[in-house]
């Protein structure tokens, strides 16, 4: 069946459209660079008829949003980082106290606990070191996995000092 040039157009653009918001609600902020530089690269060539205009700004497109998501969820990484490091340091050695990060969207929130091991000092700083646990879900059952980090006392406050383990379950976001 032969569609007029500008259904044609409209119909290609919908479709990828389509198969773009698919793309994005199953793999979630991983993709989402990916998706909207598409989606920008298709509507700009469609609409300027020149493929590598619309090459270059989905390229363009993706590099900025890829950078917009990072630099977010390194945000709300370093507030559970903070809400942690805030914990071991009004807490005493031997002492566990809840943690809870609850952002306005619902994501990267967090809760577990945080249990100073020791408190040391050295000629900069106070540190405590701690285990925390990230319980996986807000169910009674819900497993913990437990981690081991630092936090030392700074003129702003507690600040998270480890970069091991915390790797391990923040990637390189820290």
């Amino acid at each position: 069946m032969m569609f007029p040039a500008a259904v044609s157009t409209g119909l290609r653009l919908g479709l990828a459209g389509a198969a773009i918001a698919a793309c994005v609600t199953m793999s979630g902020c991983a993709s989402i660079g990916a998706a909207t530089g598409a989606a920008a690269g298709i509507a700009t060539g469609a609409v300027t008829t020149n493929p590598a205009i619309g090459f270059g700004v989905g390229i363009a497109v993706q590099a900025a949003t890829d950078e917009i998501v990072k630099r977010t969820m390194k945000s709300l990484h370093n507030d559970q980082q903070v809400m942690i490091a805030v914990t071991a340091g009004m807490s005493q050695v031997g002492e566990t106290r809840p943690w809870k990060v609850k952002h306005t969207l619902p994501v990267e929130n967090g809760h577990g606990e945080v249990r100073v091991l020791r408190e040391f000092n050295s000629a900069l700083a106070s540190c405590k070191e701690f285990a925390f646990s990230v319980v996986d879900g807000d169910d009674a059952k819900a497993p913990a996995e437990w981690f081991i980090a630092t936090a030392c006392q700074q003129t702003e406050g507690w600040k998270w000092a480890s970069a091991e383990p915390a790797v391990e379950r923040w990637g390189n976001l820290q």
